[in-house]
C-alpha cells in the first residue's frame, strides 16, 4: 500500500501508513470492552441465579399441558403449535432426529420433484419462497469442511459506531460465537443489565380475530415498537412469536424480521441495536440462513427444543442424551450446515453473509418485497400479504379449529395415521419430502410412474399418452412450465408427415450425468448403449469410466462408451485416454439437486470396480470439492477450456451451470471463453446424494435460466456460437417444447430414464438400498436390475413423436426452428390456485427475437476455434515413426520454449491415446523432449504414458495436471 498525499506533498510507505492508522485507536482498550455471552451468563448467575435449559423447558411446556385435554394428549402431536407451525412427522425422521444423532444434516436423494412454495396448496412457511444462490464460474465457492480454517460464525452484534470517525468512542459489542441460542442464552439476553445493556421484547402476533388484514397492521406495529425501543437506548430487540396460541396468530418470523430490519434501515437506526429472534417457525439450516440474511442477528428456536425434550421423553431420542447434548448436537448440526451455505458463495464469514440478501425469491408480490426484502432479486411477483395472511390463518385454524368444526376436523385427521411420533390427530404428512396420499403434488407420482414404466416396457404409444397426461397435470400443479401454454392454431398447421423424423429429433437428447458408483454397472452401461443405438448421448458422469467401455472393437448395438465425459471437481478416473475417447467434454461447475457443492459418494458404495475406474481406494468415501482448484476465476476456466480443446480437438467442450439470477450474464462470459455447449441445470434435477438444503433450497428452475440465458446471448450476438441444453425434470415432449421455446436447442433427461429402468422412486440412492438394482452397488440388489436397453430406446421416440406432434400443430418442420420462439408461448396459469394466477412471466417470455431481428440464434452455427502452439506442432509433425507398427523411441534435445505454448504436451498426449488407449507408449516406443525457457498454463497437462518432458527454466500454473 502506497500514499501519495498531495496536500501535505509526500508520499507515505506501507508500514508508516498501517502504524498511523493502527495508531488512531487505543485497540487495547477496545478489546477490553467487548462483551461475551459468557460474561452475561455469570452476571446473570449472580443476579438470578442458576438456571437450566431443562428447567426453562419444564416452566414453557407447563402452559401448553393446561391445554390438554384428553388422555389421546399425552402423545407428541398434540402440542398445536407443531401444526401452527406447519411442523410434520417428517420433519423429525427424516431432518431433527438424523441432526442431533449425527451432528450434520440428514442426506437425501433423486432431488425435488415438489410443487414450489408459490404452487403449493398446503400453506408452506415463508423461508421456501427463497432460493439460494451460489457462486459458479467468477468466483469460487469454499470447501467448508477442508477449509474450514479460514472460516468463522463468531460475530459482534449491538450498537456500532462509526468505523470512519477515530474521534468518536466506540461502543461495546456483543460477541456471539455462533447465532444459535439456547434457552438459557435468550433468557439470558432476556434479563440482561450488563454495563447498561437492555432488550426489548417484542410481540410479532396478531389477533385471529383481524383475519387477513391483521397481518400487515400487526407488520406497523412490530416496526413501530422496534424504532422506538432504538430511540429509547434498547440495546437488544428480542422478536418474539411465543404468545401465539387460539386467539393470536403469529407473524412469520422472516417478514417480521425483514419489516424491522429495513423500517430500521430507512430510520438510520438499525445500527443502535442487535435483533434476536424467538420463534417456533425456524427448525433446518435454510430457516436459519435465511434469516440471518435478511437482518438477524441471533436466532432461539424454542420449539425445536422444546419439542426434543419431549421426544426424548417418549423414547425417540437417546435418554442419556441430556438437554444440553440435545442442544450441542443440534447446534452443531445447523453450523456445519450455515457454513456450507455461506461457503456456496465464497463467504468465509457470518460478519459478511449476514444482511447480505443472497437469495431469490420465487413468488412474493412486489408489495412484500418492498416493505420486507427491499432489492432482493423477484423476477416472477406472487404472494400478496392477503394470501401470506390467509395461509397463516389456515394453518391456525388446523392447529386451533374452532367449536363448530372441531368435531370434523378430528375425525378427518384420525381416519390415516402417518409415522412414529403417536397419533395424527394434528401432525398432516404433507409429503413435502417424500410424496404421500393426499399431501403435496410430485411429478414422480405413483401412479405416473407405472404407466411409464408399462408404456415403454410394452412399447404402447396409448399407455405413453395417459402417462403423458399425467405428467403435464403433474406439472401443472408444480412447476413454472405448468403455468405455460403452447399457441397452436389450424391455421398454421401442416402434416405431420412434413415434420423431421423422430430418429433426427432423438439425437438432440442426452441423458444426464450420473456417475458410475452413484448407479450401478447395470444401469450405467444400459443407458449408454441406449443412446447409442439411437445416435444420442450418454454421460458419465463425474466418476470416470471403465477404460473397456471405450473399446474400439465393440459391436455397434451394445456399444458400451459414453459420447460425453464429465470433468468435476475431484476430476475422478480423467486422463488422456478417458479425454480421447469423448464426443463432448463436460466441464461441472455446478449441479441442479446442489449448486455450490461436491459431489459425494459414501464408502460402502466404492468398491473395488469403482475405485479402479475413479483412480481412488476401495471403501474410502469420495466427495468432490465444491470448487475446480485450477478454477477461481473466469480467466481460470477458459484455460481448462482450452486445456481440453487440446486433449481432444475433435470433442466439443461443454460448461454445466445451474439456474440462478445472473445465470445469462455468467454464460455470454464463458461463451466468450471459447465454450461450445452449456447445459443449463434447474433446481429440481436428480442427485444420489446430497443434503436435503441443497435439494430443497438452492438453484432456480431452469424456465428462468435458460430463458435469461438465451436472452442475453442473442443481445450479445454470441448465441450462434453455442448450444444450449435444458436439464431437470423433463418428462414428456411438452416440456421438450417449452425448453426449445424458451431458448434450448437440446434436452438432459435423467429420472425419467431410470424410472423406465425401473426406478421406483423409493429415494433411497443414498444409502446403497435401491430395491431395484439401479442406484446400489450391492451384488444382490444388482441383480434384482431388470432393465433393457430399448425400454429407454423405446421412451425417447415416444417422447420425439410428441414433439413432432406440437411441431405440426405450430407449423414448423424441424426442432430447431422452434428455438426461442417464445412469441409460441403464453401465460395460463392454474386457475385453482390463487397464488399462480398472480404470477408475471412478462420476464420468461420477452422475445429477443424481435428486438435483435439480424441476430442468428442458431446455436452453434459458428465454430469456436483454437490455435495450438508452434512448437507442439512442429513435434506432431516429427511422429509418424513412433506411431509406426515398427515403433520408435524418439528424443527432441535443446527445444525452446515460451509462455505462447499454453498446454504444452495434451495434444501429443490425445495422438498417443487415440492409437493406444490407456496402455500409451510402450516397450520399443517413447517419446523424450529436454525444453529450456518459460512454459505457458498447464504444461504437461493431462500428459499420456510413454513421454518424457524435462524443462529448464519456469512454467506458469497447472503444471502436470491430472497426469
Amino acid at each position: 500500500m502506497l500514499l501519495v498525499d498531495t496536500l501535505e506533498r509526500k508520499i507515505e510507505n506501507d508500514e508508516d501508513l498501517k502504524i498511523r492508522i493502527a495508531l488512531l485507536r487505543n485497540h487495547k482498550k477496545l478489546s477490553s470492552q467487548r462483551i461475551y455471552l459468557d460474561l452475561l451468563r455469570k452476571d446473570d448467575i449472580l443476579s438470578h441465579g442458576a438456571v437450566t435449559n431443562e428447567y426453562l423447558i419444564k416452566c414453557r411446556l407447563e402452559a401448553v399441558n393446561a391445554e390438554l385435554t384428553s388422555k389421546k394428549d399425552v402423545h407428541l402431536d398434540s402440542d398445536r403449535r407443531l401444526t401452527l407451525y406447519a411442523y410434520t412427522h417428517d420433519t423429525f425422521s427424516l431432518l431433527l432426529v438424523p441432526m442431533i444423532k449425527e451432528k450434520k444434516e440428514a442426506l437425501g436423494s433423486m432431488g425435488n420433484d415438489a410443487a414450489l412454495a408459490c404452487l403449493s396448496d398446503f400453506s408452506p412457511l415463508l423461508f421456501d419462497y427463497f432460493q439460494q444462490l451460489f457462486a459458479q464460474v467468477t468466483n469460487p465457492p469454499i470447501d467448508p469442511f477442508r477449509e474450514q480454517i479460514v472460516m468463522s460464525l463468531r460475530c459482534p452484534v449491538g450498537p456500532e459506531s462509526n468505523l470512519l470517525d477515530p474521534n468518536r468512542e466506540l461502543q461495546s459489542r456483543l460477541i456471539l460465537d455462533q447465532p444459535i441460542l439456547s434457552l438459557v442464552d435468550l433468557e439470558v439476553l432476556t434479563r440482561t443489565r450488563y454495563k447498561g445493556w437492555r432488550s426489548k421484547t417484542i410481540d410479532i402476533t396478531f389477533p385471529a380475530k383481524y383475519g387477513t388484514k391483521g397481518l400487515v397492521t400487526g407488520l406497523d406495529r412490530v416496526c413501530c415498537e422496534a424504532n422506538t425501543a432504538a430511540l429509547d437506548d434498547y440495546q437488544l430487540l428480542i422478536l418474539s412469536d411465543r404468545r401465539a396460541d387460539k386467539d393470536n396468530v403469529p407473524i412469520s418470523s422472516l417478514l417480521a424480521v425483514g419489516a424491522v430490519h429495513q423500517g430500521l434501515i430507512r430510520h438510520r437506526l438499525r445500527m443502535k441495536v442487535a435483533i434476536i429472534v424467538e420463534t417456533g417457525e425456524a427448525r433446518v439450516v435454510h430457516d436459519f440462513c435465511v434469516l440471518l440474511g435478511f437482518g438477524a442477528d441471533a436466532v432461539c428456536p424454542y420449539l425445536v427444543f422444546e419439542t426434543m425434550y419431549r421426544l426424548r421423553n417418549l423414547g425417540l431420542l437417546d435418554k442419556e442424551l441430556n438437554d444440553d447434548l440435545v442442544f450441542q448436537g443440534y447446534r452443531q448440526g445447523v453450523e456445519r450446515g450455515i457454513y456450507k451455505v455461506m461457503a456456496k458463495m465464497g463467504i468465509s464469514t457470518l460478519h459478511s453473509y449476514k444482511h447480505a440478501q443472497i437469495f431469490e425469491i420465487v413468488g412474493l408480490a412486489q408489495e412484500v418485497v418492498d416493505m420486507c426484502f427491499k432489492n432482493t432479486v423477484s423476477r416472477l411477483g406472487g404472494a400478496t400479504f392477503e394470501i401470506l395472511a390467509a395461509e397463516a390463518l389456515k394453518r391456525h385454524r388446523s392447529a386451533y379449529p374452532h367449536a363448530a368444526d372441531k368435531a370434523m376436523f378430528e375425525r378427518r385427521a384420525d381416519r390415516t395415521h402417518y409415522g412414529n411420533y403417536g397419533d395424527s390427530r394434528t401432525l398432516v404428512a404433507t409429503g413435502t419430502y417424500h410424496w404421500r396420499a393426499g399431501g403435496e403434488k410430485h411429478i414422480n407420482e405413483p401412479q405416473a410412474v407405472a404407466k411409464l414404466q408399462a408404456a415403454t416396457r410394452q412399447n404402447n404409444s396409448k399407455t405413453f399418452h395417459e402417462y403423458s397426461q399425467a405428467s403435464n397435470l403433474a406439472q401443472r400443479w408444480c412447476s413454472l412450465r405448468g403455468q405455460l401454454e403452447i399457441k397452436t392454431s389450424p391455421k398454421v398447421q401442416i402434416p405431420i408427415e412434413e415434420v423431421e423424423p423422430a430418429s433426427e429429433i432423438v439425437k438432440k437428447f442426452v441423458t444426464g450425468a450420473m456417475s458410475f458408483g452413484s448407479i450401478s454397472w447395470e444401469t450405467h452401461t444400459t443407458l449408454a448403449i441406449a443412446m447409442n443405438r439411437i445416435g444420442a448421448k450418454s454421460n458419465t458422469g463425474e466418476g470416470g469410466e471403465k477404460p473397456e467401455r471405450y473399446s474400439k472393437n465393440q459391436p455397434a448395438d451394445q456399444n458400451l462408451r459414453s459420447s460425453i465425459k464429465q470433468i468435476a471437481s475431484a476430476r475422478f478416473g480423467v486422463t488422456s485416454a478417458y479425454l480421447a475417447n469423448a464426443d463432448e467434454l463436460q466441464i461441472k461447475m455446478a449441479q441442479g439437486a446442489k449448486p455450490g457443492e461436491g459431489g459425494e459418494l459414501p464408502g460402502h458404495k466404492v468398491t473395488k470396480e469403482i475405485a479402479a475406474a475413479r483412480k481412488s481406494t476401495p471403501g474410502v468415501g469420495l466427495i468432490s470439492p465444491p470448487p475446480h482448484h485450477d478454477i477461481y476465476s473466469i480467466e481460470d476456466l477458459a484455460q481448462l477450456i482450452y486445456d481440453l480443446k487440446c486433449a481432444n480437438p475433435q470433442a466439443r467442450v461443454s460448461v454445466k451451470l445451474v439456474s440462478e439470477a445472473g445465470v445469462g450474464i455468467i454464460s455470454a462470459g464463458v461463451v466468450k471463453g471459447n465454450a461450445d455447449h452449456l447445459t443449463i441445470s434447474g433446481h429440481d434435477g436428480g442427485t444420489g446424494a446430497s443434503s436435503w438444503t441443497g435439494i430443497k433450497h438452492a438453484g432456480l428452475p431452469w424456465e428462468l435460466g435458460v430463458a435469461e440465458t438465451h436472452q442475453v446471448l442473442t443481445m450479445n450476438n454470441l448465441r450462434s456460437r453455442v448450444v444450449v441444453q435444458a436439464d431437470g425434470q423433463i418428462r414428456t415432449g411438452r416440456d421438450v417444447m417449452i425448453a426449445a421455446l424458451l431458448g434450448a436447442d437440446e434436452f438432459g433427461m435423467s429420472t425419467a430414464p431410470l424410472i423406465v429402468l425401473g426406478c421406483t422412486m423409493m429415494r433411497k440412492c443414498h444409502l446403497n438400498t435401491c430395491p431395484v438394482g439401479i442406484a446400489t452397488q450391492d451384488p444382490i440388489l444388482r441383480a434384482k436390475f431388470d432393465g433393457k436397453p430399448e425400454y429407454v430406446v423405446n421412451y425417447m421416440f415416444m417422447v420425439a413423436e410428441e414433439v413432432r406432434y406440437f411441431l405440426s400443430k405450430l407449423g414448423l418442420r424441424k426442432l430447431e426452428e422452434a428455438v426461442g420462439r417464445t412469441d409460441l408461448l403464453y401465460a395460463n396459469p392454474n386457475p385453482v390456485n390463487k397464488k399462480a394466477t398472480l404470477l408475471e412471466f412478462g420476464s420468461i417470455l420477452q422475445n429477443v427475437q424481435h428486438l435483435f431481428p439480424g441476430i442468428s440464434t442458431k446455436g452453434g452455427s459458428i465454430k469456436q476455434v483454437i490455435e495450438l502452439g508452434k512448437l507442439e506442432s512442429d513435434i506432431l509433425s516429427q511422429l509418424d515413426g513412433v506411431f509406426s507398427d515398427a515403433g520408435e523411441h524418439k528424443k527432441f534435445e535443446n527445444l525452446t520454449i515460451t509462455n505462447l505454448d499454453r498446454t504444452f504436451g495434451a495434444r501429443i498426449s490425445y495422438e498417443i491415446s487415440k492409437r493406444f488407449d490407456e496402455a500409451g507408449l510402450s516397450g520399443n516406443r517413447s517419446i523424450s523432449i529436454d525444453l529450456r525457457g518459460s512454459a505457458g498454463q498447464s504444461f504437461c497437462a493431462f500428459l499420456a504414458k510413454g513421454v518424457t518432458v524435462t524443462l529448464e527454466g519456469d512454467a506458469n500454473d497447472y503444471v502436470g495436471k491430472a497426469s
